[in-house]
């Protein structure tokens, strides 16, 4: 039945895409209200369970194969010649997103600090699919749709180190094992490293060459041979798929821009199967289950954690009140932390059922909100979209000193007015040509 739920929604889903992408509707939050629908706690239509294999097995797939797409999306020359905004963002950004959670979480839900950082940690990613109409709307200005896809690109990757420090040390001291998890760590990032430049050596060679029709598969066999051997070593598996990423992305450009779409395609069928199953453990009696404190600190991780974190990193900066407001808020929960929030499920720690509670309902409370208002936020960048067409055509009168009606005026009603400033033109008439010029649109991702 799950097989069956997942290939209606997602055929409902291709249905509706051009709508989607013109109005609040969001395919993402489709197959979370059809896994809500068809739990095993509302219709039980489909019996799925926080234990049930697929759960865990699906989100590990679905992560390894986001963060290895992810990590395409940027190699190290793009981080050089882009750094600005989307450093700060990170830099700054993320770990100050995730002081203000925990310290939420410790002093309103009265977690202890190791578990409140865990839950920050867990919460500080963003995912740019809840925000797609903002990101990909090109009268939104270059830098800000750069920074929202170098951000959500590269902190799935940054908040995982955390998520896995943090959650060692919320468990009980037999189950720490600092020498176990630093091997994991570096065993992962070693295969990562190796296995692509490997295969691209190879692939350079006089004795090998992919044909255009299998170029696409290049990525997809490095990506399987990468999550194969980090699987058969014990290595830490999304730490490997991201550098994997990041390593095709900067020795690969090729070979990255042969998997790009077909990549992109494969990691968004997991993600909504994931998304199905994850709605299907929520359910009204699991959201009765969350005190009020909890449902305070789901409002504050949403309102208070990243816009106040935003603010403080990007304080001169050079960014408009506008752009930073729209950067402010645009800081979705998404699939990382869902997955996330599921290996804690899984870990056995004291308080991981408490804190999947939080992680569930801030997530939800997140894909409502941000799906719904990204396509209204983009809206207002667009000028000429809010702005009737007489109203254009009377100001550029006004501004050649003839009056409405004048004779010889013949410039049409829909013509942007002259005086009009680029999306992406910094104060002060600079422009932000480090910030937006390497593949700022390169990874913007279609309305899911």
């Amino acid at each position: 039945m799950l097989l069956l739920a997942f290939a209606a929604v997602l055929l409902l889903a291709v249905l509706i895409s051009a709508l989607a992408g013109r109005t609040i509707l969001s395919t993402a939050v489709l197959f979370l209200g059809a896994g809500f629908l068809l739990g095993p706690q509302t219709t039980g239509v489909f019996d799925v369970t926080a234990d049930t294999p697929i759960v865990s097995e699906l989100a590990e797939l679905a992560l390894f194969a986001v963060l290895f797409t992810d990590g395409m999306r940027v190699g190290w020359a793009d981080l050089r010649m882009a750094w600005r905004l989307p450093g700060r963002a990170l830099g700054w950004g993320l770990p100050l997103t995730l002081a203000v959670t925990a310290v939420a979480a410790h002093y309103v839900v009265g977690l202890g600090w190791a578990e409140s950082l865990l839950i920050g940690a867990i919460l500080s990613p963003t995912d740019p699919v809840f925000a797609s109409a903002l990101v990909g709307n090109e009268k939104v200005p270059r830098r800000l749709r750069h920074l929202l896809n170098v951000e959500s690109g590269v902190n799935d990757g940054l908040a995982l180190p955390f998520v896995i420090i943090f959650l060692a040390a919320a468990s009980s001291s037999e189950h720490l094992h600092l020498g176990e998890l630093g091997l994991e760590i570096v065993l992962g990032l070693v295969i990562g490293i190796v296995v692509p430049v490997a295969a691209i050596l190879l692939e350079r060679s006089r004795l090998f060459s992919a044909s255009p029709a299998y170029e696409p598969l290049n990525g997809l066999a490095i990506g399987l041979l990468v999550l194969a051997l980090a699987k058969a070593t014990h290595a830490n598996l999304f730490l490997a798929a991201f550098a994997a990423g990041i390593t095709v992305a900067t020795f690969g450009p090729r070979q990255r821009e042969a998997f790009e779409h077909f990549g992109e395609n494969i990691a968004e069928l997991f993600k909504l199967a994931a998304l199905l199953v994850f709605g299907a453990l929520i359910s009204l009696r699991f959201l009765a289950e969350i005190s009020w404190q909890g449902w305070v600190f789901a409002v504050l991780a949403i309102f208070l954690a990243r816009p106040v974190a935003l603010w403080v990193s990007f304080l001169r900066s050079g960014l408009d009140m506008r752009e930073q407001a729209a950067a402010m808020w645009f800081g979705p929960k998404g699939f990382a932390s869902v997955v996330y929030g599921l290996l804690v499920l899984e870990s056995g720690i004291t308080q991981a059922d408490e804190i999947f509670h939080l992680v569930a309902l801030t997530i939800v409370l997140s894909i409502l909100l941000h799906s719904s208002t990204d396509v209204v936020v983009a809206r207002a960048f667009d000028e000429e979209s809010e702005t009737p067409a007489w109203h254009g055509s009377l100001r550029r009168r006004l501004r050649r000193g003839r009056p409405p009606g004048a004779a010889g005026d013949t410039a049409p009603a829909d013509t942007a007015p002259a005086d009009t400033a680029p999306a992406d033109t910094a104060p002060g008439g600079g422009t932000e040509a480090a910030d937006g010029a390497v593949h700022a649109d390169a990874a913007e991702p279609e309305r899911r």
